[in-house]
């Protein structure tokens, strides 16, 4: 055995122990869909308070809504409330200090995260009570306030909805500095009925108002855009299926069906790749580099945080590329099927692609979240995005997540892994191969079934189009997709 392949098993070891370990923990990390369900339950309250003028604007309402968006907005809180104080971070950080495998920076970060776990669930409990206040169930509400410690926040809670009393002074800024949105104008509305402040009042429900038009409209796009897209993908799918089941050999999803690629590497290279390219830099070289600089990214503001994203993903990508060239260099020039970039069809299985990945991965994640009930981790960076309110920092996210990601990674999964599988297997099993491979390369148990999927998609898109660039192109418009819908639940209303 050469100096080259035993360097290389030892980087796969490491490699593969890096990834179990960043899998394994995602299993004590919350999904974001949990989130993004808390920001669209958010909006559902904030469009209850919409009055309409006419019976249709009623019936439309209400089946945008549901019969009581109160109830169901108890229950999404309580269920996230559950999910929140199931995360035993303090368990996690005794235990790494335990066996000594922490550095300091990881430490910092992981207590930083406690901090802000408990702080989410002490918010998680103050809009509960709200929430059974303005349903009239007192006792409720009263209990769950007991259980925060902001004793002067749970006074005035108190006074203005079960008491009905007015009672500090600076009650208007405490309430504007604790709550926002639904909960903060409601709260306002409620105290300024019991100051008797008529002004006041009409101002904050004329806001209310305004607000529940836009939260009306936001609901309305962030429901037409997937319910459409999904409804003619569905449509597609059908046809594709029938089109299948009659032409066969002619039909679209036959079109290169039994393509192949002259392999010229073996088993090695596209460990070497994969493995030294994309997860050992990632994983380790990277990290590492990262940690000896002493540069602690959790102190950087947003738009340093976005950034900081988008140069470690370049700097991974460029790393990983250049593996790959130094790796195949010797087998140049390669045939003209190999990192075909684009022909005249990618435009059109580019978009069927993406349409028709709108319902399966839906579906499959309507599965998985049964599955991992709100567990299992989600990508940081859609969590950033989600709650970041600079454009600066969304462009960024944007750059990195739907520009830079789906070209390197379509460039390895599927220029390189899917063709290059091709020597050991068919076609078929090779699409499904680096499918589930990519979507272990993204570290989160939660996401592994629905990116799975995806990534079938995607390798069906580039087998069949026989191109780059429809992959890229579906990859894009997935990842575009999903910033566009977390703006839309982040950013406020106001």
């Amino acid at each position: 055995m050469n100096l080259k392949r035993s360097l290389l098993i030892i980087l796969t070891a490491i490699s593969l122990y890096s990834v179990f370990f960043a899998l394994t923990q995602s299993l004590t990390e919350t999904q974001i869909q949990s989130r993004l369900e808390l920001y669209q339950t958010n909006l559902i309250l904030n469009a209850s308070e919409w009055q309409p003028s006419s019976d249709n604007q009623k019936s439309f309402t209400q089946n945008l809504l549901g019969n009581n968006p109160y109830l169901i907005a108890q229950e999404q809180y309580n269920n996230i409330l559950t999910e929140a104080e199931s995360v035993k971070g303090s368990e996690k950080i005794s235990n790494q200090e335990d066996k000594a495998i922490a550095s300091e920076t990881p430490r910092k970060q992981l207590k930083q995260e406690i901090q802000e776990n408990q702080a989410f669930i002490e918010d998680l409990k103050i809009k509960l009570g709200i929430i059974y206040a303005y349903q009239e169930n007192n006792d409720k509400a009263i209990a769950y306030w007991q259980e925060i410690n902001d004793k002067s926040t749970a006074e005035i809670l108190n006074s203005i909805w079960i008491n009905n009393s007015d009672i500090s002074v600076n009650k208007q800024e405490i309430i504007e500095k604790k709550l926002n949105g639904w909960f903060e104008n409601i709260t306002l509305s409620k105290l300024y009925a019991i100051e008797n402040n008529l002004n006041k009042l009409e101002e904050i429900n004329n806001k209310t108002q305004e607000l529940a038009e836009k939260a009306i409209k936001r609901l309305l796009l962030l429901s037409v855009i997937p319910v459409v897209g999904g409804l003619i993908g569905f449509g597609l799918i059908i046809f594709l299926i029938v089109q299948l089941a009659l032409k066969k050999e002619e039909s679209i999803l036959a079109t290169n069906a039994g393509k192949t690629w002259d392999s010229p590497w073996d088993w090695e290279i596209i460990g070497q790749v994969l493995i030294v390219g994309f997860f050992f830099l990632s994983q380790i070289l990277l990290p590492i580099l990262i940690g000896v600089s002493g540069f602690n990214p959790t102190d950087l503001d947003i738009k340093g945080k976005a950034l900081y994203v988008l140069v470690t993903y370049l700097l991974m990508a460029g790393g990983g590329l250049s593996v790959l060239y130094l790796s195949i260099k010797s087998f140049f020039p390669l045939p003209t099927d190999w990192f075909k970039l684009t022909n005249k069809n990618w435009f059109w299985w580019g978009l069927g692609g993406y349409l028709t990945a709108i319902p399966l991965v839906f579906f499959v994640s309507l599965l998985n979240q049964q599955i991992w009930q709100g567990k299992g981790g989600s990508n940081p960076l859609l969590m950033l995005a989600l709650e970041s309110q600079d454009k600066f920092a969304l462009i960024i996210f944007f750059i990195t997540a739907s520009i830079a990601a789906p070209i390197f990674e379509e460039i390895i999964f599927r220029g390189f892994l899917l063709p290059s599988l091709t020597r050991y297997m068919s076609v078929g099993s090779a699409i499904v191969v680096s499918g589930i491979i990519f979507a272990i390369a993204h570290l989160s148990l939660a996401e592994a079934l629905p990116l799975a999927v995806l990534g079938i998609i995607l390798g069906i898109v580039y087998t069949r189009s026989g191109c780059l660039l429809a992959s890229i192109m579906v990859h894009s418009l997935w990842n575009s997709g999903t910033l566009f819908s977390l703006f839309l639940l982040g950013s406020k209303l106001s």
